[in-house]
């Protein structure tokens, strides 16, 4: 039986490692929640890592005003 567009979503979206820069969880830092491809990419570059540290700030804040999502930017550009 074939998958569903939604079920290959899905299998796609866990075969992703998902991880936080600092390897911890981002309940405990604030950091931002990402692909560790996209992590490894955005902390080789200076740009990469202003871009990061940027992200890193708006979801804190929004953590602190009590929010469970933050629009830090870094999925611009990106079907979602």
């Amino acid at each position: 039986m074939a998958l569903k567009k939604s079920q290959k979503s899905l299998k796609k979206w866990t075969a992703d490692e998902y991880t936080t820069p600092s390897g911890k969880k981002s309940s405990k830092t604030g950091e931002v929640y990402l692909p560790k491809k996209q992590i490894t990419k955005l902390k080789s570059t200076t740009k990469g890592k202003s871009k990061l540290k940027e992200a890193n700030k708006k979801k804190r804040k929004a953590t602190k005003q009590g929010k469970q999502y933050a629009q830090h930017g870094l999925h611009k550009g990106k079907k979602r």
